[in-house]
């Protein structure tokens, strides 16, 4: 495999960023019901989003936000959403995104991050577990937050 890179979320790539592949099922568990109502409140300036490219091709998307005034904890520092192409699941691509989200997160003076996903059997909570995520309670729609210690 090739080198991993990020770049800016752009117009210059965002439909390759829109159009990244999934596997089956896993389009259930895309956005928690959580992030779709704080989504109208978050703020565009503390947004963090990037794509991860290799060999010229967009693999898979992050977005983190930082807003360490947030009212609710679990938005301060965490990762909003993660996709990685279907055919480039399991290589690497999705514990590199997360990486370089924690190094922003430290970077800025934070001492975890958080995420929240929705429980069920072609879900991402095994794979935030790979990362080092531990749950640390629910939302009021019965979703799991986990936090990563940085």
């Amino acid at each position: 495999m090739g080198e991993l890179r990020l770049e800016d979320l752009s117009a210059r790539n965002i439909v390759a960023a829109n159009g990244l592949s999934l596997k089956p099922g896993q389009e259930q568990f895309i956005a928690p019901v959580s992030y779709a109502v704080a989504a109208s409140v978050i703020n565009p300036a503390t947004a963090w989003q990037r794509v991860v490219v290799l060999d010229d091709v967009v693999v898979g998307f992050i977005h983190g936000n930082f807003d360490p005034d947030s009212p609710h904890e679990e938005f301060r520092a965490c990762l909003w959403r993660i996709n990685v192409d279907a055919e480039a699941q399991g290589k690497g691509v999705g514990k590199f995104a997360a990486d370089a989200l924690a190094a922003e997160a430290r970077k800025r003076g934070f001492d975890h991050i958080t995420v929240i996903w929705e429980p069920g059997e072609e879900g991402p909570e095994a794979f935030f577990h790979h990362l080092g995520f531990s749950d640390i309670g629910q939302t009021v729609y019965g979703e799991t937050i986990g936090a990563l210690q940085l």
